[in-house]
């Protein structure tokens, strides 16, 4: 329907007013990938990626002017349109993306949140995949002084599984940027529906691999020291801390690298020497007095475990510089 002058010039003024803020949300975009991905780093979420995009002006526009019942769908685009900021993340396994929402959800105030591949399957049917939620910085959570601005957007986050984002991008890219002849269409939506339910599967798999692994991973037996790198191998000490805390999910690969290189400045470079240095912690006084409200990966659990042993010294470590203020309010707990 033929929009009327005075809507027309309702959606112009608010395509002009998103262009002169567009500039400012794209930087608040980049201190939001900063963000997430710090609070899931601390948690010691595995997760692949964090990305994140601003929305562009057209996209913007074409949103404005959408129509439904003979009127504007959105009477007052700005605060209404909440994708302006969209961020992604993506996890290994199905299973790790309600870890994911439950750690947001304690971080950040959630304004809205749609599972989709509930709706999906309560209809019956295989298909779109993914949780959607509307966030906003909690107004208790202590923020650096240049993302304070942050307080003042709200931001569209997906979550999804590598496997059920690889459907969401393909199905998107052939529905809509694609031509799909219309005597095709009937045969093309059942093998769409036939691959969605095959990836299901396929992630269901991929999370009964990941905790077979890492209930029977044997421990590492101690390897001649390398003598160009004194650090525990990312590969060794993952062995390790699997059998060490068998109820804690894997943590990011990368993350066992660094936090072996906080080991070396510890002077441990080897298991015999984690394994003493660990003897004395209490496990079960550090989960209850840290009150996780999120499942710990191994390596927060290493990371809370060196902290009640190391205290002080181990907040001031080169390899801790960035998160000194976090590591106290931690250290806290512990005391």
């Amino acid at each position: 329907m033929t929009q009327t002058p005075r809507e027309i010039d309702r959606v112009r003024e608010a395509v002009q007013e998103y262009l002169a803020r567009q500039p400012e949300l794209v930087r608040a975009t980049d201190r939001f990938v900063a963000l997430l991905t710090s609070i899931l780093d601390d948690a010691g979420i595995n997760y692949l990626t964090v990305t994140g995009r601003t929305k562009s002006v057209e996209s913007f526009a074409g949103k404005a002017a959408r129509m439904a019942d003979g009127e504007l769908l959105y009477t007052d685009p700005g605060e209404q349109i909440t994708d302006q900021i969209g961020l992604r993340v993506i996890t290994y396994v199905r299973d790790d993306v309600d870890a994911v929402v439950e750690l947001l959800a304690q971080e950040l105030t959630v304004l809205a949140d749609r599972d989709m591949g509930r709706e999906t399957a309560e209809e019956g049917r295989w298909g779109y995949s993914s949780r959607h939620l509307v966030v906003a910085v909690d107004a208790s959570r202590t923020l650096t002084p240049e993302r304070e601005a942050l307080r003042t957007v709200t931001v569209s986050v997906q979550v999804r599984s590598v496997l059920q984002h690889a459907w969401a991008e393909f199905e998107h890219d052939i529905r809509y940027k694609g031509t799909v002849p219309e005597e095709h269409a009937p045969d093309l939506n059942r093998r769409f529906t036939l691959a969605a339910g095959l990836l299901e599967l396929a992630d269901h798999e991929f999370s009964a691999i990941r905790d077979r692994l890492q209930a029977t991973m044997p421990e590492q037996h101690a390897q001649a020291p390398d003598e160009a790198d004194p650090r525990l191998s990312a590969q060794e000490l993952a062995k390790f801390l699997a059998g060490q805390y068998p109820d804690a999910g894997w943590s990011r690969t990368e993350h066992y690298s660094w936090i072996s290189g906080l080991l070396l400045e510890l002077g441990i470079t080897s298991l015999d020497e984690l394994r003493n240095a660990l003897a004395a912690v209490d496990a079960e006084v550090i989960n209850d007095r840290m009150g996780y409200r999120y499942p710990p990966a191994a390596v927060r659990r290493l990371d809370d475990a060196l902290l009640s042993v190391f205290g002080e010294d181990y907040v001031t470590l080169h390899g801790n510089a960035h998160r000194v203020d976090q590591l106290h309010e931690r250290l806290a707990k512990l005391d």
